[in-house]
């Protein structure tokens, strides 16, 4: 039996959709997922105790998929069950997101509990490669790809964001712990000029299991609003939510798509 642990936007409801046994959902108190009603909230000063419930229920795998904010802890809401945890939870919050979420999975797995990715449960989250907007991309923007890749590898290797901007060549943006959305709204209005492109991918030595990054249709209307030419994001390493209202978006706001390898 499958348990989802739930955060915000519409990927938890995506997955619901696609399994053929309703899941329970467990959600971290204040960040429900959109169109869906948690079978539980939990807080981090419960996390012993949630994860103590799900094995007495039957739960097997979770699958971990949605947005959340670092929590505070409070001390005094900490219950038995968690309290051994307390150096780790403490520990990882003081982490990038990735190694963060890497003590999350080892608490899980440790405890029995088989960790399932969304894109193993959705294959269709992840698109295949190549161009699928009606723009196409020019050699100036194969140029700008490559140097943003190595750019966003610099950054994960780091553990910080997972995107960043490029025009001509040189970085106009990079996100860092606001996010994608902050990183490109800075962007609007700005004297740089029309062209460049938005690029995204996973961490290099991210756990292809959790927190992939993810794309939709307000992504390429937040990309259209800058000014940029289109998006790039890795095949195989970025999640699209409702590609054909994606590839719809781009076209209508006639920037490009590509679905980049290497």
């Amino acid at each position: 039996m499958l348990a989802l642990i739930a955060g915000q936007g519409r990927l938890p409801r995506i997955l619901v959709d696609w399994l053929s046994t309703p899941p329970h959902i467990a959600s971290l108190e204040g960040f429900d997922p959109e169109g869906l009603t948690p079978d539980r909230r939990f807080r981090l000063e419960t996390l012993g105790t949630l994860i103590s419930d799900l094995k007495a229920a039957g739960i097997t795998e979770v699958c971990f998929a949605g947005a959340i904010a670092r929590p505070e802890v409070d001390p005094s809401a900490l219950d038995a069950a968690t309290m051994p945890l307390v150096p780790r939870i403490l520990a990882a919050l003081q982490m990038g997101d990735d190694a963060a979420l890497r003590v999350v999975l080892s608490i899980f797995e440790e405890a029995g509990l088989q960790i399932r990715a969304a894109s193993a449960i959705a294959p269709d989250l992840l698109p295949a490669e190549g161009v699928v907007s009606k723009r196409q991309i020019e050699d100036h923007h194969r140029l700008d790809a490559k140097r943003a890749a190595e750019i966003a590898a610099a950054l994960g290797d780091l553990d910080l964001g997972q995107s960043c901007v490029v025009r001509k060549g040189q970085a106009l943006a990079l996100e860092a712990l606001p996010g994608t959305d902050f990183m490109l709204e800075t962007l609007v209005g700005t004297a740089f000029g029309p062209g460049g492109l938005f690029f995204k991918a996973k961490k290099p030595a991210q756990d292809a299991r959790i927190d992939l990054p993810v794309v939709g249709v307000e992504t390429v209307q937040r990309v259209a609003k800058a000014g940029l030419d289109g998006l790039v994001i890795e095949a195989g390493g970025v999640m699209v939510l409702d590609l054909a209202d994606v590839v719809a978006a781009a076209d209508g706001a006639g920037v490009f798509l590509w679905v980049r390898s290497g």
